[in-house]
């Protein structure tokens, strides 16, 4: 009850607060609280009304404080901080949250109704009218625009130009994807965008110097009731290169190309012809080959846009160079001709660089990692990219068990990444925005978790990695090897795996190798999109190949071996689906569904630990313990204080979803639930109810809460506080404990509350 007795005050607070925003006006002045639009006539159906009354009131300025729920937050922090220090808490609340004032003195109304009837002309409510009046009441101030436009022009034909000359029939030729359409409403924006359009359409056939200026819109609107015809014409004063096809010529590349220096100067030693190009590289830096695959322009080529933007892209992507210039000019020794020069600004060819980061991992552990790393942009002369990384951390789980079981790490890794597909035997041209790469790695880790065992994790890999456009890329690892063994195992852990042998996957020795391929599809980085997408799905198939050599039995006790080690055996697919839907300027729902199934044969009885699936934490289920839930509805009972053994399982299913709200740039809120378990594809007597069956929706988890993000745009620090409100390891019938909750009991709140420190969102 005084849980509920205080959210009652704060919600009265704030709407008294809100009230009294009107006491700090100086005298004179009123209160903008917002614009209304009345659109009145019967020449627009109601359907044209409300798009109509949206669009408009889009455009008026300026706009009214931002209120939640009506309630003007920002405006009264901005009122009780005012300050004439430039400093402190109070400045930074007064400046960074706060929001000034909007005056009505400040609204233009004419200006408005000249924006509002500009607007109707270029909708094709042509000769409409606005009226502007005001109305006040208590300090606040209303404007209110009174619209009459007239009924809407139609288009009833598009004309293109008729003549024959070869750029009045290439635009002729582009009508068939116009953006207009007969029958439809005149808009002013379908016009510029259509001239857009024939002028990037005709940068792909070779019209380098023709622009959308050149052409000219004419709009009829004597040919009908109501009705318009739009004439395209190429204007007059069009100049004569602009009217040409123009195809390439010579290509130059300077590859060490240097603003600050005469870098260009070329003399016969520095000048090396390979294939189409011609490369000034007087140090020999760089094989010419690079810049043969990069470019997709080869001498006589007919110019296009496409292939113009795909060169540049190719280089940047390349990763060696921090500048790419490109320029064409006019051949001195052929007609309708353009040269091609390229001007390319290394990155320093070696660098070092320290890294201090903070981190959270699935697991709960929250800590810091220090990276060093050593960069080589150019080993091999052809773009090969070395980098070397040492690197040592220290985590802690700030919520979840007791008992200071800490992680330290420390290791290295070695990366070879080649801008092309390396394949032996073959050779192979990419096409495409983005250069496909090679990757080969090797690494090794060493973890000593406090008080339980020590890890020494020995990897490598080789592969592919490509991008078919900005939204999907590829990774394909012909082969992924990590071999793993223990040490320094202690009595705990050993009189653990008494209580459950399962503990004894995580320390005996594994090796697992075999193809992994990943896919992932984003629209995240179109920021002016409603609503973007994210998808990854990965397929990791081991002991495929050696499998058909070396025959295990695992189910029945007979493993073959390699090295003296038993090699794992298993498919296992991963799908990581996020949606996010912008809703107004500040508020976003994100979702998130994870699904997952690992299948061992032959010489795996089970998954290795590292490969199997695991469901609780930070970035998962945020109500329940890391790794503590499922499979199932099995729980074990341990004590609290001692050391809880992470649970796993064959399958997982998850389904978050989560509401975002800015209250500032840096200031962010949110409300989340959480859904999920995991289970076994095979009944474990020592884990009841662990085995996967239909009823596996009524073991699911589910928890709720509220979180706190500081965006520091370097650092995203998260702090979340959930309570969970379905426990699938509870009796049947008593698993959602929604009446249980209860904020006042300080023993409930021991039981239930679970805090998370992050870095980063959970997804």
């Amino acid at each position: 009850m005084k849980f509920k007795h205080t959210i009652y005050l704060l919600t009265i607070s704030l709407f008294i607060a809100s009230c009294s925003n009107t006491k700090f006006l100086p005298k004179g002045e009123l209160l903008f609280v917002g614009s209304k639009i009345k659109i009145e006539g019967d020449s627009v159906t109601k359907r044209e009304k409300s798009i109509l009354n949206d669009e408009l009131e889009s455009i008026l300025r300026p706009r009214p404080n931002s209120s939640i729920l009506g309630l003007k937050y920002k405006l009264y922090i901005y009122n009780i901080t005012k300050t004439d220090k430039k400093k402190g808490l109070k400045h930074y609340l007064n400046t960074k949250i706060g929001q000034p004032p909007v005056y009505f003195s400040k609204v233009n109304l004419d200006y408005n109704v000249k924006l509002i009837e500009n607007r109707l002309d270029n909708r094709g409510y042509f000769k409409g009218r606005a009226y502007a009046d005001s109305t006040s009441k208590n300090k606040r101030a209303t404007a209110i625009y009174t619209v009459r436009p007239n009924f809407q022009y139609k288009i009833r034909e598009i004309k293109y130009p008729t003549d024959s000359s070869k750029l009045g029939k290439a635009v002729t030729t582009l009508k068939e994807s116009s953006y207009f359409k007969p029958g439809e409403p005149y808009d002013l924006d379908k016009i510029k965008a259509e001239r857009t359009r024939i002028g990037a359409k005709l940068k792909e056939e070779g019209f380098f110097y023709f622009g959308p200026d050149y052409l000219i819109a004419q709009v009829d609107s004597t040919v009908g009731k109501h009705q318009v015809d739009i004439i395209l014409k190429i204007k007059n004063e069009t100049p004569n290169q602009a009217k040409k096809i123009f195809s390439i010529g010579n290509i130059y590349v300077y590859p060490d190309y240097s603003l600050g220096n005469d870098s260009i100067q070329k003399s016969i030693d520095s000048i090396q012809v390979y294939k189409d190009l011609i490369v000034i590289d007087p140090k020999k830096k760089f094989k010419p080959a690079i810049f043969d695959r990069a470019l997709q322009f080869k001498k006589g080529d007919i110019y296009n846009r496409t292939n113009h933007n795909l060169s540049l892209n190719r280089l940047v992507n390349v990763g060696t160079f921090k500048f790419v210039k490109n320029e064409f000019r006019p051949s001195n020794s052929l007609k309708n001709t353009l040269d091609a020069y390229y001007y390319l600004t290394p990155l320093p060819k070696k660098s070092i660089r320290v890294e201090l980061l903070g981190k959270t991992n699935s697991a709960n552990y929250t800590g810091t990692e220090v990276n060093l790393n050593w960069t080589n942009r150019n080993v091999f002369r052809g773009a090969e990219q070395l980098t070397v990384t040492a690197f040592a951390g220290v985590e802690t789980q700030v919520s979840g068990q007791n008992g200071g079981f800490n992680v330290l790490r420390f290791g290295g890794d070695a990366s070879l990444t080649w801008p092309k597909f390396v394949l032996p035997f073959l050779k192979y041209n990419s096409v495409g925005a983005y250069t496909p790469k090679t990757v080969a790695t090797l690494g090794f880790e060493y973890q000593n978790r406090s008080q339980l065992y020590s890890l020494n994790t020995f990897r490598g890999s080789f592969g592919y990695l490509w991008k078919e456009n900005s939204r999907k890329e590829h990774l394909l690892k012909l082969t992924e090897i990590t071999y793993t063994n223990s040490s320094n195992v202690s009595q705990l852990y050993m009189d653990q795996i008494s209580k459950n042998p399962t503990l004894q996957r995580v320390i005996d020795k594994q090796l697992i190798f075999g193809p992994t391929y990943s896919f992932t599809y984003t629209t995240t980085a179109e920021t002016q999109k409603k609503n973007t997408l994210y998808y990854k799905g990965q397929v990791d198939l081991a002991g495929t190949i050696v499998g058909l050599f070396k025959n295990g039995d695992a189910l029945n006790g007979n493993t073959a071996n390699i090295f003296q080690v038993p090699f794992s055996q298993f498919v296992k697919i991963e799908n990581d689906f996020r949606d996010y839907f912008k809703i107004g300027y500040k508020s976003t729902i994100a979702s998130r569904i994870i699904a997952g199934v690992g299948l061992p044969y032959d010489n795996s009885a089970q998954l290795p630990f590292i490969k199997q699936f695991f469901i609780g934490g930070t970035n998962s289920l945020r109500g329940f313990r890391a790794r503590s839930i499922g499979p199932g509805n099995y729980k074990k009972e341990v004590d609290a204080n001692a050391f809880l053994p992470d649970q796993s399982g064959d399958l997982k299913l998850e389904l978050n979803a989560e509401y975002r709200y800015d209250f500032t740039s840096i200031f962010k809120g949110a409300l989340f639930t959480d859904a999920g378990n995991i289970w076994l594809l095979n009944r474990d007597p020592l884990k009841p109810g662990a085995k996967f069956s239909n009823q596996f929706l009524s073991e699911l988890a589910v928890d709720a809460g509220a979180g706190l993000r500081l965006d520091l745009s370097f650092l995203i620090l998260r702090l979340d506080l959930a309570f969970p409100i379905k426990k699938p390891y509870l009796p049947r019938g008593d698993r959602w404990v929604i009446n249980d909750i209860n904020f006042g009991d300080k023993a409930w709140r021991k039981e239930n509350l679970v805090f998370n420190l992050a870095i980063g969102y959970p997804f």
